[in-house]
């Protein structure tokens, strides 16, 4: 390792932290950027409702819709993820 200093322990803490931290701050900023963000549906649908309002308490839709609402979260974090990084190299 000539030439190379490594880092500490705690430098590396402090890098890992604050970038933890920058990140945190991208992805609230592009949050508030969306025009309506729809929050996951934490209550699953029965499987034991009469056959009339099944459609209405349907679980494929339900995890369909979970899933959408999952990935669009996840391309915000790695938007946020990919700016940084951006910024990093510039």
């Amino acid at each position: 390792m000539a030439g190379k200093v490594r880092k500490t322990e705690q430098e590396q803490d402090a890098f890992v932290l604050d970038r933890r931290r920058r990140l945190h701050e991208l992805v609230v900023a592009l949050i508030q950027q969306q025009d309506e963000l729809e929050l996951l549906d934490g209550e699953a649908p029965r499987l034991d409702v009469a056959a009339s309002s099944a459609q209405a308490h349907d679980p494929a839709r339900w995890l369909d819709r979970n899933r959408r609402v999952l990935q669009r979260y996840q391309a915000l974090v790695r938007s946020a993820v990919t700016i940084d990084a951006l910024l990093d190299a510039e």
